[in-house]
């Protein structure tokens, strides 16, 4: 774009904190009072369970000396490993206040800078290198006020950046829609199950886990940073460690559909429920998660949605690592309900599960064309047309 400046943020936009709130400025009900959890789980679009209030008469004193975050202003999260994180807050978002130190306020940049367009700068490859570039700290990485202040941004005009932050945004809300797409079929998913092995009160046999599951961790390979980097080359397929995807490589070994239950680092979550992840087609699994399929008759999509409802804290050992041995695992008590019931089950819930996972297909190519087309808007080698 002819008309792109670099610009630094600070020279534009007021970089600040909040006022302090002291713990006697806390309320049972009021005014939202946001961490940086709150705000990053906005940022991702997840549900947000306020824990902390200010009364509505501090609310207004902080407003009238202060200010307060109103619509178009950003916050960004600024301590700890997901530091980086930026959000445009919203008219939705009501009346709210937010902790400072592990959140860092950006407003009045109006005339120079468009709020979504920022965010999405800082979201690009260019502008995490750049936010990590400033941060400090070792054990604990943390962005500063001063480090913002110095970033560099590309700046087109303001109409080319609403442009850009437009077309953006559409992939976005694709993708958001998909996601709560997902979340409808697993909820209905969730309802049916209930309905048939736990409402009813239907007397089911105990087995064990090992009766209806074939695992296949001897065939998993560990590969390291470095081993795994000499791989980006081709067609890439996904890494899978304990609790998520941490990679993507050009090799794979397997080929199927698997469900994999993490054996060590990140096993449950905070109630004590197996971390599952469902890896589908071509993928490469560490050995750090159980690679697991459902014996004849026992689909991955009932086992999925049974593992979901049974508590696994029990089985978990090791102080400082906790880990799920295979040996427990296959030990692990479940209610084993007549084979007959679960195909019928299986029958019903099967087309859920495959429109779920054609939308995750979905939402992965929206994705790839987002974050292809992103850093190409940015430079401007690829122009919006007004």
């Amino acid at each position: 774009m002819n008309d792109t400046l670099t610009r630094q943020l600070g020279s534009f936009a007021i970089v600040t904190s909040s006022k302090r709130i002291f713990l006697s400025d806390y309320v049972l009900s009021g005014i939202p009072f946001y961490r940086s959890k709150e705000i990053i789980e906005k940022a991702l679009k997840q549900n947000i369970s306020t824990e902390l209030f200010i009364t509505y008469k501090r609310f207004e004193e902080i407003k009238m000396q202060f200010g307060v975050p109103v619509a178009g202003d950003i916050l960004i999260s600024a301590v700890g490993e997901r530091a980086g994180i930026p959000y445009v807050v919203k008219k939705s978002d009501g009346d709210f206040y937010f902790k400072d130190g592990n959140l860092i306020w950006i407003k009045d940049f109006k005339d120079h800078a468009s709020a979504d367009y920022l965010c999405y700068y800082f979201k690009s490859n260019n502008g995490k290198k750049q936010l990590e570039s400033t941060m400090i700290g070792s054990a604990q990485k943390a962005l500063t006020i001063v480090g913002l202040k110095q970033i560099e941004l590309l700046l087109p005009r303001l109409p080319d950046q609403e442009s850009i932050a437009e077309v953006l945004s559409s992939l976005d809300d694709k993708i958001d829609l998909l996601h709560r797409q997902n979340k409808t079929l697993e909820e209905v998913a969730e309802t049916l199950f209930r309905q048939w092995f736990v409402e009813e009160g239907e007397n089911l046999e105990v087995g064990k886990l090992g009766e209806i599951i074939e695992l296949f961790d001897n065939k998993r390979i560990p590969l390291s940073s470095t081993e795994r980097d000499k791989l980006k080359i081709g067609n890439l397929y996904p890494y899978y460690g304990a609790a998520t995807i941490m990679d993507y490589i050009n090799k794979y070994i397997f080929d199927d559909d698997y469900l994999l239950l993490g054996e060590d680092g990140t096993v449950q979550d905070e109630d004590g429920y197996p971390i599952l992840q469902r890896a589908i087609g071509k993928c490469w699994v560490n050995n750090h998660t159980h690679v697991i399929k459902g014996k004849k008759g026992y689909s991955n999509n009932f086992l999925e949605i049974l593992l979901k409802h049974i508590n696994i804290s029990h089985l978990v050992t090791g102080a400082v690592q906790p880990k799920i041995n295979q040996a427990n695992l296959k030990e692990l008590d479940i209610p084993k309900p007549a084979i007959e019931k679960v195909e019928k089950f299986s029958l019903i819930i099967d087309p859920l599960y495959n429109k779920k996972h054609f939308n995750l297909q979905q939402i992965k190519q929206l994705e790839t064309i987002r974050d292809t087309l992103l850093p190409k808007l940015m430079s401007g080698a690829v122009r919006v047309m007004n």
